[in-house]
């Protein structure tokens, strides 16, 4: 029976992101529907050295994660900690799934729940916190799911097809996640 370690989990691992990795970015980028709960900013395509330079930058203050599927080692997604400042303990946290057949699965849910072992117990952190579209039902319900609590809202933040929309700020305590 396979022993779970902090970054391996029951149908994925956290992994380092790699070179090759390159390709599965090139084509999520490409869906309008994945990248416009990545990010604010108006997405604009990457090229495969600007992806490659993303993927070597690891700073102090961040840790990046390819999520893979166990089974086949496919690259899923990925995650990050990052913004980390050490002396407070404190640090914002990302996921993305890009293959959008996996959606609803668990998948992303299983990633997050390694990021959070992590970010606690390894690193020691005693705050997460990470920002989400309100038209991302699907992970604000992840979110929630996972015991972070909404603590704000950032009131028509963005305009997205001629409507704004709330982006919503949530928090964990590490106390709050061992419950």
């Amino acid at each position: 029976m396979e022993t779970k370690s902090m970054l391996n989990g029951n149908r994925i691992y956290l992994d380092g992101l790699v070179k090759k990795d390159v390709s599965s970015f090139m084509k999520w980028q490409k869906k309008d529907s994945l990248m416009r709960n990545y990010d604010a900013l108006p997405f604009t395509p990457k090229s495969e050295t600007e992806w490659e330079k993303w993927i070597e930058d690891n700073g102090t203050n961040q840790f990046k994660f390819a999520i893979r599927n166990k089974e086949n080692d496919d690259l899923l997604g990925h995650a990050a900690i990052d913004g980390i400042l050490w002396s407070h303990r404190t640090a914002w946290v990302s996921i993305f799934i890009g293959e959008e057949n996996l959606h609803g699965q668990g998948f992303g849910s299983e990633a997050m729940e390694r990021v959070l072992e992590f970010a606690f117990c390894e690193l020691n952190l005693h705050r997460l916190q990470l920002t989400v579209f309100s038209y991302n039902a699907r992970a604000i319900a992840l979110y929630e799911k996972l015991g972070f609590k909404k603590e704000g809202t950032y009131r028509e933040f963005l305009e997205r097809d001629l409507q704004r929309h709330d982006m919503f700020l949530y928090g964990l305590l590490k106390h709050e996640w061992r419950k």
